[in-house]
């Protein structure tokens, strides 16, 4: 009897990439099982100092990147592999990165398990990066979208580049996020795709007319040549075009979608249920009901966003850049300060010690805005510690303290009673940051009042071959 087919998932993520084996539950073809999964870090992180964009840039080495996903998916059973029928890819949206048509990559021909490299590619510009200023957000063009333009978005991107650095886009011809980058080099597309979910994500595009603000953008000289095209997020973009690590070449291969709607679509079992992930950022989602469309009008100071999810409709985002990576920045400053006073320790020490010291304490007069990355309503306004005095000094008042101050300064972008108005009962908590993290687990629950469901141990990997997984399904019957 041949074997089930099974469903891969992907997700590009800012630290790490994982991928998911998922299969049709014994005797229940439409419930799913994970059979296998491998997580690894990126390390792809490019040294401020090499960036053209001085300081406030964030970029990432692709090498670093595909190297990861490749050692993530030769971790996963041969076996599995070998029976792969479906590939669904996510990853972090608003970011770009940038490559020739047809030498994006290279195929390693003959080996026991062919992979891909990356070939003429840039670095890529992620989400956090911070070189497009206020002012120079000004001056662009007012886009034909409810969404507005922040820095770290793709379209903000190559119209600094285009100003800052015109000979750098004259060496590239196709344009898209890591995960459409991925798409396209496994199946070998002469023009990349991009879902509307990316889409968004780059600023520039009008979701209900699906396309791209190409007069707008035309008429400021930006390069649309590099726009991709559009398609439905999971929908077939390809085959892949070679055998990969034992997956079958012939594979179809989905469109990508956004790592924060394929998060939601693994967590979300009710449309009533909120989802709030709490990873390296921040993002609390609720499904806005059918037919709901968003003002036309983009309004920055908005702390509340929509984006397209699945079959036309919309989630309400409240996206804080600031999350888990606070609390790094945190640990990375203690253990600084350590190693200056000549005491070595373990960033993974002082992470621990600190969370214990903070379970203890369970209150605090401590007030911290951790807003050390501004926000995208707010990209002025940094962080600052108030209400200090010498009996709320201690590592576990400050701990607390900055994880309260993580989750309030959510609760002011999206309040619970928002969430309550748009029929929320229950909140599915899940991310890596929140997973390990007590403290943080305490004030989540104290700042939304509504059952809380932690055991949500699921990510983009698993949504992106869920979608992958049902639409194939859907065909099927």
């Amino acid at each position: 009897m041949a074997a089930r087919p099974v469903t891969l998932g992907i997700d590009l993520g800012t630290t790490s990439v994982k991928a998911a084996l998922l299969g049709a539950a014994p005797g229940d073809p439409s419930e799913f099982v994970v059979l296998a999964s491998c997580a690894r870090a990126a390390r792809a992180e490019v040294a401020a100092e090499s960036s053209a964009a001085g300081p406030q840039g964030r970029e990432q080495d692709v090498n670093r990147i595909i190297q990861a996903l490749n050692e993530c998916i030769a971790a996963l059973p041969r076996q599995q592999l070998r029976n792969v029928g479906g590939i669904g890819v996510s990853g972090q949206m608003h970011g770009v990165l940038f490559w020739k048509t047809g030498q994006g990559c290279e195929w390693t021909e003959g080996g026991a398990t062919p992979l891909f490299k990356p070939r003429a590619v840039s670095h890529l510009v992620t989400w956090q990066d911070g070189r497009c200023s206020s002012g120079f957000l000004a001056s662009l063009p007012q886009p034909e979208s409810h969404l507005s333009v922040a820095t770290g978005f793709g379209c903000a991107t190559i119209f600094w580049l285009l100003k800052n650095r015109p000979e750098f886009l004259k060496s590239y011809d196709a344009a898209g996020t890591i995960h459409d980058y991925v798409v396209a080099m496994l199946c070998g597309l002469p023009r990349p795709l991009m879902s509307d979910q990316n889409a968004a994500s780059w600023g520039y595009f009008n979701t209900q007319s699906q396309s791209w603000n190409s007069e707008i953008l035309k008429g400021s000289g930006f390069p649309i040549h590099l726009l991709p095209d559009i398609a439905e997020p999971g929908s077939v973009a390809g085959r892949t075009s070679h055998v990969w690590l034992e997956i079958p070449k012939g594979t179809p291969v989905g469109v990508a979608m956004g790592d924060l709607q394929a998060s939601v679509y693994s967590c979300m079992a009710q449309r009533t249920d909120a989802v709030l992930n709490i990873s390296t950022s921040v993002q609390l989602a609720a499904s806005m009901p059918a037919g709901f469309q968003p003002a036309q009008t983009p309004d920055p100071t908005a702390p509340v966003a929509y984006f397209p999810y699945f079959d036309r409709t919309y989630l309400g985002v409240a996206a804080s850049l600031n999350g888990g990576n606070v609390l790094a920045t945190f640990v990375h400053m203690l253990a600084q300060w350590m190693a200056d006073l000549g005491l070595e320790v373990e960033e993974s020490t002082v992470y621990s010690r600190m969370i214990q010291a903070a379970v203890q304490q369970k209150d605090t007069c401590l007030t911290i805005t951790p807003t050390v990355l501004g926000e995208r309503h707010l990209p002025d306004e940094l962080a600052s510690v108030t209400r200090i005095s010498s009996s709320d000094l201690s590592l576990g008042h400050v701990t607390r303290a900055l994880c309260r101050g993580i989750v309030q300064n959510l609760h002011s972008m999206l309040p619970f009673q928002q969430l309550q108005e748009w029929g929320v009962e229950r909140v599915m908590g899940s991310g890596s940051a929140l997973s390990r993290n007590e403290v943080l687990k305490q004030e989540v629950q104290r700042a939304f009042p509504l059952p809380v469901d932690f055991g949500q141990d699921v990510d983009a990997a698993v949504g992106a071959a869920l979608v992958m997984l049902q639409k194939n399904l859907n065909q099927k019957s």
